[in-house]
């Protein structure tokens, strides 16, 4: 039986090496192809695959933001990050949101193969390069933290204010994050005050200083 695969990355040349490589399996197939988060939750929508494979850098819509609305609206679909960054903000970011595996771009050709079918499977692949990461973040929780502000800063935006704060971070006035995400101007100004409300900051430039440090976009 073939396990069919959503591929969603931001570089067209990127999208079409993986969709070669991956034909080039006789129990692979790639359906469709995504440059945005938004359209890889559309192409999910419409053709229901076992896989996507999703860059974590994604403009509109980031990968971590992307993953949890897939898995929220199709829990049985699994996701294979495919990244460029080793960093552990973007590894416990990715997994906090479901991914199933974590993978990074410099990997060879049979390594990602076998990631996929191994989390189609319903077993989780992480590339050995971070492994480290993953352990680090483990013990770093069952240490005492002194200073949580951090922490509590992430935790208390909701998935839409994540997902305003990228719009907002990549350059998109109120009106064109409206027009986006299909609410009123007077809602995203709304949710902008409260954001930087929450994240303690002042200004736009601030405010995508902090989307950067987080992880929330890559600008």
């Amino acid at each position: 039986m073939k396990i069919n695969i959503i591929l969603a990355d931001d570089h067209h040349v990127i999208r079409e090496g993986l969709r070669l490589l991956l034909e080039r399996e006789t129990d692979l197939l790639v359906l469709a192809e995504a440059d945005t988060g938004r359209s890889a939750l559309s192409a999910v929508k419409k053709f229901n695959p076992d896989l996507v494979v999703m860059d974590v850098s994604m403009p509109e819509l980031n990968g971590m933001e992307a993953t949890r609305k897939i898995l929220s609206e199709a829990p049985a679909t699994k996701v294979l990050a495919l990244s460029m960054y080793s960093d552990r903000r973007f590894v416990e970011g990715m997994f906090q949101a479901g991914v199933s595996g974590y993978i990074l771009k410099n990997c060879i050709a049979r390594e990602l193969v076998s990631a996929i079918r191994l989390v189609a499977k319903g077993q989780v692949y992480i590339s050995p390069e971070i492994a480290g990461t993953i352990v680090d973040g483990y013990l770093s929780r069952l240490v005492p933290q002194t200073d949580t502000t951090h922490r509590l800063q992430r935790k208390t935006l909701t998935d839409r204010e994540r997902e305003i704060l990228q719009l907002i971070s990549e350059g998109q006035n109120s009106k064109e994050v409206a027009e986006t995400l299909h609410v009123s101007s007077k809602t995203v100004d709304a949710h902008r005050r409260n954001i930087m409300e929450k994240v303690g900051v002042h200004s736009i430039a601030e405010l995508t200083k902090f989307a950067i440090r987080e992880g929330i976009t890559t600008l």
